[in-house]
């Protein structure tokens, strides 16, 4: 069972029968069907149901020339708005069933995202009409699910002290930028700013709490590798409720490392209240739809 079902609402689900009668409303009353030839006898086929707008469950099977679907396997999903990066992404294929992650090389942030591609089967399709010449894409659209999390105070900061935040931010993506093109003073000159912040933080901890001095942050969370630790500002937040189950969701719209993207997670497990300013604390999926051309 996957354990992002709670984070769109079905966290009461304490059967594989309760499952498959799920799994069964997806596939025969489903809100969205895609499929692709395979081969002359089989189709690798999408099922969507949504339960809100934008929040549902994919199934993802088999189909005969006999119309009979195998499953195969499911995903709960969470589809975002706007654009989060248009970074180079890279696409490679999971080994143990089809489906793909995406790796985002977004200068923004010091590692590369890897996230769980979304329209697995739009992508299938422009490559088999590409003929194995690259496949072009424009954007990423992120999102995320989470089954909990804590609502943080904000950082107390000025005028100035954001003004500069900006400027290193933005000092830092030209320096990460001319040490991937391989110039060896932005290398040295990054490495001396990375060991004044660790000193700083360090010295900053002796009196003060770890969440004064980190704004945001994104990190990898366990072994697997498109899930993450983060802190990050709630731009702006609402409500919404599974049609099945009830249960009301908080969507959330977050600033991550200066990167943006939503996220959905059940409000009877966030500690907290949100607020506009304040900052989500949590452990996310992340999945993503690539914006092709």
């Amino acid at each position: 069972m996957n354990q992002y079902l709670t984070a769109i609402g079905f966290g009461d689900i304490e059967s594989k029968k309760e499952l498959y009668e799920i799994l069964t409303q997806v596939e025969q009353k489903f809100t969205h069907h895609e499929l692709i030839l395979q081969d002359e006898e089989m189709d690798f086929c999408e099922f969507r149901k949504e339960y809100s707008e934008g929040i549902g469950i994919s199934l993802f099977g088999d189909m005969d020339v006999n119309s009979h679907f195998e499953k195969l396997y499911y995903l709960p999903y969470f589809t975002g708005k706007g654009i989060t990066s248009y970074a180079d992404v890279g696409i490679e294929r999971r080994s143990d069933r089809e489906a793909y992650i995406g790796i985002c090389e977004d200068s923004k942030i010091a590692i590369n995202l890897i996230f769980h591609v979304q329209n697995t089967l739009e992508y299938l399709k422009i490559c088999q009409l590409s003929r194995q010449s690259r496949v072009q894409y424009m954007s990423v659209t992120l999102s995320a699910l989470s089954n909990e999390g804590m609502i943080l105070f904000p950082v107390s900061k000025s005028k100035n002290q954001e003004r500069q935040q900006k400027e290193d931010v933005n000092n830092r993506m030209k320096l990460v930028n001319a040490a991937k093109a391989g110039d060896p003073a932005a290398i040295e000159s990054l490495t001396l700013d990375d060991i004044d912040t660790y000193s700083k933080v360090s010295r900053r901890l002796v009196t003060e709490d770890i969440f004064s001095i980190v704004d945001t942050s994104i990190m990898p969370f366990g072994i697997e590798c498109d899930k993450y630790s983060i802190l990050g500002t709630i731009l702006e937040y609402r409500t919404t409720v599974n049609s099945v189950t009830k249960e009301e969701l908080y969507i959330m719209d977050l600033e991550v490392n200066d990167l943006r993207f939503s996220l959905c997670v059940p409000k009877a497990r966030v500690v907290g209240e949100p607020a506009n300013g304040r900052r989500f604390k949590g452990n996310i999926w992340l999945q993503g739809k690539i914006n092709f051309e």
